[in-house]
């Protein structure tokens, strides 16, 4: 028997959720402005006292690791960073894309069609989104990338399949991208609860980080704005 703790972090969905195993006990999360320096510790802190787990009982922690917010990621990874050091656990990353696809087809399998695939998208600036596109195994057929929507976006894939966007991303992309093969759903948003199979997944392959060396995966460098100058 193995405890974990999920973190997610990397858009405006503050989530924190507790694995006996892959199996899920608890989850917290909240969806609206970024409040995750002010939640996270409070949302771990009572997740795991209403599980009746010591933080010194976890195996690891698995956190998102991007793309998405430049700040909440930071938050969550330096949060996930310092457990692990302090208790000596693995620290184990989940590509955020890759996380929602999970939930999705976990959630609808057997309502899919044979041959689709799944196309995550988390809102960036303007038209932007950070998206990839998967196969119904979560193998990757388009890798992460910034990509800006247009009319033509994603045709080589819907010509020959049905693709379901999915994320807060999708909701912009609808009137701009119209196929007979395309399905938006924005219901799918990032969550804790969909790092636990696929965290398991790597902890029992070993497939840990170095915790003094990790860093998320920005995708975009971070721009800080230059404020007006006060006359």
């Amino acid at each position: 028997m193995a405890y974990f703790l999920a973190i997610e972090t990397a858009t405006k969905v503050c989530s924190v959720a507790v694995f006996e195993n892959n199996s899920l006990m608890a989850v917290k999360e909240e969806n609206g402005d970024y409040s995750h320096a002010e939640n996270l510790a409070v949302f771990a802190d009572e997740l795991l006292e209403k599980c009746s787990i010591k933080t010194s009982q976890l195996s690891a922690v698995f956190v998102s690791k991007g793309p998405g917010s430049y700040t909440g990621l930071q938050i969550g990874v330096s949060f996930a960073k310092g457990l692990c050091y302090a208790l000596k656990i693995p620290l184990i990353s989940i590509e955020t894309l890759k996380s929602m696809a999970w939930g999705f087809i976990n959630k609808n399998t057997s309502d899919l069609t044979k041959g689709y695939l799944v196309c995550p998208m988390i809102d960036a600036r303007r038209m932007e989104v950070y998206t990839a596109i998967y196969q119904h195994d979560l193998v990757e057929t388009k890798s992460v990338t910034a990509d800006i929507i247009e009319e033509d976006s994603y045709l080589e894939f819907l010509a020959r399949h049905q693709v379901f966007f999915i994320g807060d991303g999708a909701n912009k992309c609808k009137d701009v991208i119209q196929h007979k093969h395309a399905d938006f759903s924005s219901e799918v948003l990032p969550s804790a609860v969909y790092l636990g199979q696929l965290g398991y997944e790597k902890f029992e392959k070993k497939q840990f980080e170095d915790v003094a060396y990790f860093e998320p995966f920005y995708l975009k460098e971070f721009v800080a704005l230059k404020g007006k100058k006060l006359v």
